[in-house]
């Protein structure tokens, strides 16, 4: 799995010097509560945090390609399990390959979208 996240961080900064990448303000990250199937969709801001049931999710950064602001967006997420009182992800999310380096939870998914360009 280690060399698996090594190979897409590598590609990631392999796009980032063919192109220009751009810093966003915010990104949209989805949750799903895998018992009762509830999802729900959230805007956050960089340096903000929102709950996801029991998970606080805290976005770091988003980043885009300049050229495609819709495109293949990552977002430096930090997770904290209020119950459990653990971090239970930090790090980078690819919004096109979620399971690059997904949160392992047995009750939630959390996944980054998209950037917020606005």
């Amino acid at each position: 799995m280690k060399a698996l996240w090594a190979a897409a961080f590598i590609a990631c900064a392999g796009m980032a010097s063919a192109q220009q990448v751009s810093n966003a303000p915010g990104a949209t990250i989805r949750g799903l509560d895998k018992v009762t199937g509830a999802l729900v969709d959230m805007t956050l801001s960089t340096g903000e945090a929102k709950m996801v049931g029991r998970l606080q999710v805290s976005l770091g950064q988003c980043r885009y390609p300049t050229d495609n602001p819709a495109g293949n967006a990552y977002a430096w997420l930090e997770i904290y399990d209020a119950v459990e009182r653990q971090m239970v992800f930090s790090g980078w999310m690819v919004a096109s390959a979620p399971a690059l380096n997904p949160l392992d939870h047995p009750r939630y998914d959390v996944w980054v979208l998209r950037c917020s360009t606005e």
